[in-house]
């Protein structure tokens, strides 16, 4: 079966660019594989539901651009397609008088991406908002919301096949050769030939990339589970909205966090533990092969010996249920152990270089026969049409 355009990958950001491409230049023939039954089965079915505002991101920096750009276009979107969302507005809140200048730095971001009604509120102001959250200084971001992720991609998927395209489903690609100026792609039910490749292949975009060319890439994709609990019903008035802690600005997680859910519930946490293997959902999901794979990748080794007593600190998180309570209690002190139940967990595709760099930003990089898109955690999401508006220029100039 021959292709203009072949995406490997069925999550939001891979339907998001085939829809964005379709729409700009409906006379190509484009396809997406997906190796699962359905859409978003991974990062963008198993994450928290936030509307990102980009208030954490570098100004200039592909993640605040595509956020904030992404931010707008899909609140359209939903509006449009009437899908359901809220903007509910969230608190930054700081727990001790050091994470100030922190929380200052990321007002000053917020503003300069454009937040405009994102301000400092006072203790008494967090109190409205939060009745019962306690800190030391808060800001307040109006823009952030929440939605249903799954249910936006599909959507995407529905107006993507509505345009005249097609996704195969349990179609795993295991290899990509070129001849003749085609990638020629095999998966286990069928061959596939396009004249581009795009790869928005989530947690497997390493190896993705790594078929696409000869040359090996400097990148590895290390899988972080994030495991949440959720507040038990009689509980939930303890959360409003969203509530976030200060992050710790050299590791690129949020920390554990109080979320309502458009779905219903509110979910605290997630913690960051490393998965073993790369959609590794809980302790005992182990694969041998991508374990061993990621403890000997030079980048992690460095990412470990650097950060191992913040990740000791998760994983005690992830052991014991006092631990998680207690890093909870900074934030809202009436929480109790009682109060939790388990809930979901999430895996993230965190892009490492071979120097140890944890990838703060996202990365597309092209060849002549790919775009690969490397590195595209959260706010992926919220980022979706706009990456998709990135990545279809990019494709557009070789058509």
């Amino acid at each position: 079966m021959q292709y203009d355009i072949i995406i490997i990958g069925g999550g939001i950001v891979g339907l998001a660019t085939g829809l964005k491409i379709k729409l700009q230049k409906p006379d190509l023939k484009i396809a997406i594989l997906e190796k699962e039954d359905e859409v978003a089965k991974h990062q963008t079915g198993n994450n928290s539901g936030v509307i990102h505002s980009g208030l954490y991101y570098k100004p200039g920096s592909l993640k605040a651009i595509n956020c904030i750009n992404g931010y707008h276009e899909l609140i359209r979107f939903c509006k449009e397609e009437n899908i359901p969302f809220e903007l509910t507005g969230k608190v930054v809140v700081a727990t001790k008088q050091e994470q100030i200048p922190v929380l200052n730095g990321l007002l000053d971001r917020g503003l300069q991406n454009g937040l405009t009604g994102t301000r400092h509120i006072t203790l008494d102001e967090l109190k409205e908002y939060e009745p019962y959250c306690a800190g030391v200084a808060a800001i307040h971001v109006p823009q952030t919301g929440i939605v249903d992720y799954k249910v936006v991609a599909q959507v995407y998927a529905k107006k993507f096949e509505a345009l005249g395209c097609e996704i195969f489903f349990n179609n795993k690609v295991l290899k990509i050769n070129t001849l003749n100026g085609l990638s020629l792609i095999r998966t286990q039910y069928h061959e596939f030939s396009s004249k581009l490749v795009i790869n928005c292949a989530g947690l497997y975009s390493d190896k993705v990339a790594q078929m696409n060319q000869d040359e090996p890439i400097d990148i590895k994709i290390i899988p972080f589970r994030g495991e949440y609990y959720k507040l038990k019903k009689e509980r939930e008035y303890l959360v409003k909205n969203l509530i976030y802690p200060v992050p710790d600005p050299n590791f690129p997680f949020l920390g554990v966090h109080f979320t309502r859910m458009m779905k219903g519930g509110v979910e605290a946490g997630p913690n960051a533990v490393l998965a073993f293997r790369r959609e590794g959902y809980s302790r005992s999901q182990i694969n041998l092969s991508e374990l061993s794979e990621t403890l000997a990748w030079p980048g992690f080794q460095k990412v470990a010996s650097k950060y191992w007593k913040t990740g000791l600190g998760e994983l005690f998180r992830s052991f014991s249920k006092s631990a998680f309570t207690k890093a909870l209690q900074e934030l809202i002190p009436d929480i109790n152990e009682n109060d939790l139940v388990d809930g979901g967990a999430g895996v993230r595709a965190q892009a490492c270089d071979s120097t140890g760099g944890l990838l703060d930003d996202f990365c597309i990089r092209e060849n002549n026969y790919a775009i690969n898109v490397l590195n595209a955690p959260s706010p992926a999401a919220t980022s979706s049409l706009s990456i998709g508006e990135t990545v279809s220029e990019l494709a557009l100039k070789r058509f």
